[in-house]
């Protein structure tokens, strides 16, 4: 298979402050750093909402509590490229690129370690595994991100999952509407209306990335027939206050995005400083409900450690002791999980 070209920026020197090129250097050794020219001119100035959230910081090396793989994906995996962690639906990994590498990536581990799709062996492995299991109904492709393959990669896989009877719906998440719009064409939604029914998840962090060509891509995927929806990351610095979370996402149902997912951070060594106390997104959601539209509200999800998969809380039903919470997951199991103290007191 083979990756769309484009022209993406190596380093963004237009607000680089000279005393931050040796940790530019330092962190991205580690983490590696990409932006699009496109994304990269949404920055107004050092630290805003859009450098944080793809320029290198040295606290990524700081964080040594965190795991690497905390949803435990790799044991998850039964064949290369694919994750089985719910009993109806896997996630596909077809592509190990991104316009865009964010500093707070639930695959951070993988960034930068190789930047090829999967390959034509892996895919009729996947499929193969598909196949096989009659359980398996929804599919997500994910990566990297799905839209950076070419326009007959993506085919070939899209074509290779209809022809197994047993997948009802197919899913794409994708950050391209947001980094690099310019890949949603005509063509390619062309494509993609072949394959209904069909659904894909943007991921927009902070209302700076609703713009003209964010929102004409958005409306070239709506008026192809694709539903969309968002999945935002509750991101420390960026995005964790109400007054903007309510731009954000009624900005979205704007764009006919409907949002969907709220996440708290995942626990993903080298993102440790955009943890926020789960108090904060519990507030976020209460700021939300009855002030902007339902359909504006997204889900405030926690995906838990140790790939016991996703618990969606509310202000009201979720018990708490002191830093410790106790959640139900999807299969009744009682778990849990350590949050963090509020520096606010």
């Amino acid at each position: 298979m083979r990756y769309f070209t484009y022209n993406a920026a190596t380093i963004y020197n237009k607000t680089m402050l000279a005393e931050s090129q040796d940790t530019f250097n330092l962190v991205s050794a580690r983490y590696p750093v990409r932006l699009t020219d496109y994304y990269a001119g949404l920055i107004k100035q050092p630290d805003d909402a859009i450098w944080k959230q793809c320029m290198p910081d040295a606290r990524e090396l700081e964080d040594h509590s965190q795991c690497p793989d905390p949803l435990d994906e790799k044991a998850l995996s039964p064949v290369p490229g694919l994750i089985h962690r719910y009993p109806d639906r896997v996630v596909m990994l077809v592509s190990n690129r991104c316009p865009v590498y964010c500093r707070f990536c639930m695959r951070k581990r993988l960034v930068g370690s190789g930047d090829a799709p999967m390959g034509e062996d892996a895919l009729l492995t996947a499929l193969e595994y598909i196949a096989a299991h009659p359980t398996i109904h929804d599919v997500i492709l994910s990566g990297g991100d799905p839209l950076m393959l070419d326009d007959e990669s993506l085919s070939k896989v899209l074509t290779g999952l209809r022809a197994i009877p047993h997948v009802a719906v197919i899913r794409i998440g994708t950050r391209v509407p947001v980094t690099l719009p310019s890949r949603i064409t005509t063509d390619l939604c062309t494509l993609l209306k072949k394959f209904h029914p069909l659904y894909i998840n943007t991921h927009f962090n902070h209302p700076e990335e609703i713009t003209a060509d964010s929102a004409a891509a958005c409306t070239l995927l709506a008026d192809a027939g694709i539903p969309l929806g968002n999945q935002t990351v509750l991101l420390k610095g960026v995005n964790d206050s109400v007054e903007i979370m309510r731009d954000l996402m009624t900005g979205l149902l704007a764009l006919r995005v409907k949002p969907y997912y709220l996440h708290q951070m995942d626990l993903v060594q080298g993102t440790a400083h955009f943890r926020t106390p789960v108090r904060t997104g519990l507030e976020i959601i209460r700021g939300l409900r009855g002030h902007i539209s339902g359909l504006a509200v997204p889900h405030y999800v926690i995906d838990l450690p140790g790939g016991k998969g996703k618990v969606a809380i509310l202000p009201d039903d979720v018990e708490i002791r002191g830093t410790t919470l106790l959640l139900r997951t999807y299969t009744g199991e009682r778990v849990t999980y350590q949050d963090i103290t509020d520096p606010q007191g």
